[in-house]
């Protein structure tokens, strides 16, 4: 197969890696030898070690495995960016478990459907989360819930304060404790220290994570993903920075680490490379900046909205940022005023990337220090294969220069789908990956989306899949039809429009049916706005026109 792209790396960057038969305790485990009391964690003053991380994991693996956690069942994680997400996310992984990644975004009706699919029987979660946890738990196979405070790992001070602090902006909350129920400081302190006994003995292929995306149906499926996946996905970005100093670069933790693109461009780069990870649970400008310019971040993975937030911040250039060096973009388009501006007031040019769920996540990246052509996705990474085929037989390469699916190879991509072998079947064909985003590449190597064969939404850097908004759309007593598209926006990078047509009789407001759509649906999934029609476009066969959709919203927003 002929390579063009490989003449776009950066000096130093390797075409092939030498991938080795890690798991990601492994990995952990390198750094713990090498960097045992370097800051792995530094969250609001507190501050863990690799060494604090691995014994705090290996203490919850054996309470799991004194609960009855047992190899490749199922535990479910619903935590922002906090220590407790790493502890239980490693713990679980050293009991032998899989972990399922829930968004702390989701309502209960979501949260009931991913723990129903993966068989989840043991589930971590804030405490704040459980208003939504408990009015489904009978409803599924969940066994034991185990509960943690955003406090638990803040500085005494911080800590002694938090209560009051959350009383004051309404977080407090009280929750009524059943035996299926564990405080997971208890845990932890509950746990004999040093005793690895009951641990099982991992392989680099064993399912190490159930990460939920659309796929290419729209509905949410469960991606299995090894423990080889994830470690090669982690090489690959460690190697895609020519001078990536392991130890020493400092990584700004406030993308979520439940997506993938967190979990790998974040997470675990910094935690196989050794360096620490400054946690910030959410994207507040003033926290983002405050944590640059203190800690000498270096290293910054984000989204579209985020940079743009950061390059119209009147904020910064009151802070000293110097130190970031690494900017990498993914989730969504990054648009290329947005990268100019940031480059020409921050100084750092962002590269921006593609992946996708099925791919741990990442396959493309523009080069660190390399030409980034305006609206690229950049080149494959090392010992990934792309190709692009008719988008009929998906057999036929195109000609160059022409459009066609995207399909990939390499050590990153999934296994299969959870429970799901026809699913499958139609995107896994001989090892390559069928990503139902059609593309085209140029003569240098560099790959453009131009449109999705998917219909899903990216909005603030979350996937929507506009059949389960329509769902829950349809379920309204006064709403006849609707369709779900999403439509450019400058700061969300899509946002979500809703086409209804009211039944016979009914009378609805925008703002009442976005209310219900509330109480069914995360916030980044509910509606922006909502039009009304007399009837919405759709083929003979009935399917929704959403193309049709799309180009006649397009021009309005962002107008006015």
């Amino acid at each position: 197969m002929h390579r063009s792209w490989h003449g776009r790396y950066d000096p130093g960057v390797p075409f092939s890696l030498a991938h080795p038969n890690w798991t990601l305790p492994d990995m952990l485990r390198r750094s713990v030898n090498r960097f045992p009391n370097s800051p792995a964690l530094l969250f609001y003053g507190a501050c863990l070690t690799y060494q604090d991380l691995d014994h705090l994991a290996t203490r919850f693996a054996i309470s799991l495995r004194s609960l009855g956690v047992r190899p490749q069942d199922r535990v479910a994680i619903m935590l922002p960016n906090l220590p407790q997400a790493l502890i239980a996310y490693y713990g679980a992984l050293l009991a032998g478990a899989v972990v399922v990644q829930i968004n702390p975004l989701y309502v209960s009706r979501e949260i009931e459907a991913q723990l129903n699919d993966s068989g989840s029987e043991t589930m971590v979660a804030l405490d704040l989360f459980h208003s939504r946890i408990e009015p489904i738990r009978d409803r599924t196979a969940l066994r034991r819930t185990i509960l943690t405070g955003v406090q638990d790992f803040l500085p005494p001070l911080r800590r002694l304060l938090y209560p009051i602090k959350a009383r004051m902006s309404g977080h407090w909350t009280r929750i009524k404790k059943h035996p299926s129920m564990y405080d997971f400081l208890g845990l932890l302190k509950g746990s004999a220290e040093g005793d690895t006994s009951p641990l099982p003995s991992l392989g680099p292929d064993d399912l190490a994570l159930l990460q939920y995306s659309g796929g290419t149906t729209g509905t949410a499926k469960g991606v299995m993903l090894t423990h080889r996946n994830l470690v090669a996905n982690a090489f690959q970005c460690r190697y895609w920075v020519p001078d990536f100093r392991e130890g020493h670069e400092v990584f700004l933790g406030v993308i979520p680490f439940f997506h993938a693109y967190g979990l790998s461009t974040c997470q675990h780069l910094a935690v196989l490379a050794g360096c620490p990870l400054i946690l910030l649970p959410r994207f507040q400008i003033t926290e983002v900046l405050e944590a640059i310019q203190k800690y000498r971040v270096t290293i910054f993975s984000g989204i579209p909205a985020m940079f743009m937030k950061l390059s119209e911040s009147p904020k910064v250039g009151r802070y000293d940022l110097r130190s970031l060096r690494v900017c990498l973009s993914g989730a969504s388009p990054l648009r290329a005023e947005v990268q100019d501006r940031f480059r020409r007031l921050i100084g750092v040019e962002i590269s921006e990337g593609y992946g996708l769920t099925e791919a741990s996540p990442v396959t493309h990246c523009n080069p660190v220090y390399g030409e980034h052509p305006e609206g690229s996705i950049g080149v494959p990474f090392p010992d990934t294969d792309v190709r692009l085929v008719d988008l009929d037989s998906g057999e036929r390469a195109v000609p160059a220069g022409g459009l066609g699916e995207l399909v990939v190879r390499g050590p990153q991509v999934m296994q299969g789908y959870w429970n799901k072998p026809s699913e499958t079947h139609s995107v896994l064909r001989d090892g390559w990956l069928y990503t139902g985003d059609i593309a085209r590449e140029d003569a240098r190597g560099f790959f453009y989306l131009v449109d999705r064969k998917k219909d899903m939404i990216k909005s603030r850097g979350e996937t929507v899949y506009p059949r389960e908004v329509e769902d829950v759309l349809c379920g309204h007593p006064a709403v006849q039809d609707a369709v779900v598209v999403g439509v450019p926006d400058p700061l969300l990078g899509e946002a979500v429009k809703a086409y209804v047509v009211l039944a016979d009789g009914h009378r609805l407001s925008e703002q009442e049916l976005i209310g219900y759509c509330r109480q069914g649906l995360a916030k980044f999934k509910v509606p922006s706005t909502v039009e009304f029609r007399q009837e919405l476009p759709r083929t003979f066969v009935g399917k929704a026109l959403r193309r049709v959709l799309r180009e006649e919203a397009a021009p309005k927003v962002g107008v006015g």
